[in-house]
């Protein structure tokens, strides 16, 4: 099978209750529309994606996606309807089966995926879902006007699949308006197998939806280590800068940039929780622009970095090793400095120093060591 994938994205959202489409809405450091793209995208039977999209939000969408997706986007239509049938002639003409998706199901799995690419081996249409386990009334001026039986009632999900000629010709056959692709694939005579849905794949609709698929993502927090080391020698100089802050002696720090040896260890720290690499990947030393460079720079951009992947920095640990200068008179205004580059509250970031009770280059005071620890937490 050649399975294409469409995320219907050209809703509006109104009911959520912001001005922002909810499908750009960020979750957890991620847009909705990426982490549902995502979903798919991962999947090893999913060989196209397309994007279904209004046609007032090439913007979003592309910064909702970044640089890093291989997804064919088309404009949707004033219906759902019309949205979808622009997706399926936006296919691959290669396409044998297709699985449309609501973008603002942000948390579709693999598993959930997978059983329904397994139902379309044996069935030209299906589609998740899960039975109604609650009491059902009917009701009439805010009152309860009688009961339903939930016998046989299910709460539909996508992805919602179909072989490619069926659910083509079923779109052109049906000129109504339909809650989803199901109803238009059963007005053309198909039968839809019904696959067990999950209730962690929820549609989001409202503003607490947005809570619940927080809470849900929060128990599969994604938590990252990073450590770094630098090292500057001793040049001639009145003062060293040390995590941002300028501290008076009768030697500078050496280096190619401001020389801040406590920064620079934070910030490969944070580099290398997200598997980033260090400064010199980001900045080379090779480059005259970086010459003299504050430290700021590289700091703000590993943290920029971070909150892009979709991680927020939980602490900051960062220990200076030299015999001269003192740190102590001065840690309170580092902790205070690096607060405000990386913007975490000051009592997240630890500064202090230790000497090296006079053995090796520190303790022969030719430069000063600086190790750092950070931790990440995903969104």
């Amino acid at each position: 099978m050649f399975i294409t994938a469409i995320l219907v994205a050209a809703g509006r959202g109104q009911r959520m209750g912001s001005e922002t489409p909810k499908q750009f809405m960020t979750l957890r450091g991620k847009p909705v529309l990426r982490r549902s793209y995502d979903a798919f995208a991962g999947h090893p039977d999913i060989q196209e994606i397309v994007i279904v999209h209004h046609p007032d939000d090439v913007l979003p969408v592309l910064e909702a996606m970044g640089t890093d997706h291989h997804a064919t986007l088309t404009h949707g239509g004033e219906t759902r309807g019309v949205s979808v049938s622009n997706g399926l002639a936006a296919v691959d003409p290669r396409t044998s089966h297709v699985l449309i998706h609501d973008a603002a199901r942000p948390l579709v799995s693999a598993a959930q995926i997978d059983r329904v690419v397994t139902a379309l081996a044996s069935h030209r249409a299906a589609a998740p879902a899960l039975p109604v386990t609650d009491a059902l009334w009917r009701g009439a001026q805010g009152k309860v006007a009688g009961t339903q039986s939930r016998e046989g009632l299910y709460r539909a999900q996508t992805p919602q699949g179909f072989a490619m000629p069926d659910i083509r010709a079923a779109h052109e056959a049906f000129p109504d308006a339909a809650a989803d692709d199901v109803e238009v694939a059963q007005a053309y005579g198909l039968d839809v197998a019904i696959v067990q849905g999950e209730e962690r794949n929820l549609k989001l609709t409202y503003a607490p939806d947005f809570d619940r698929a927080a809470q849900i993502l929060g128990a599969e927090m994604d938590i990252r280590l990073g450590n770094g080391f630098d090292v500057h020698r001793f040049t001639d100089g009145d003062a060293v800068i040390l995590c941002g802050v300028s501290i008076p002696h009768d030697r500078a720090l050496l280096g190619h940039s401001d020389a801040d040896v406590g920064m620079h260890a934070v910030t490969d720290a944070i580099y290398g929780a997200l598997a980033e690499g260090d400064i010199g990947r980001h900045f080379p030393p090779s480059e005259a622009q970086w010459k003299a460079a504050d430290s700021a720079i590289f700091l703000k951009h590993a943290v920029d970095l971070a909150a892009k992947k979709g991680f927020a920095i939980s602490n900051i640990d960062c220990t200076l090793i030299c015999e001269h200068p003192k740190i102590g008179p001065h840690a309170a205004a580092m902790q205070a400095r690096m607060a405000e580059i990386t913007g975490l509250d000051a009592e997240r970031i630890s500064i202090k120093a230790t000497t090296s009770e006079r053995l090796g280059f520190t303790g022969r005071e030719e430069g000063i060591a600086s190790i750092a620890t950070a931790t990440l937490v995903s969104k």
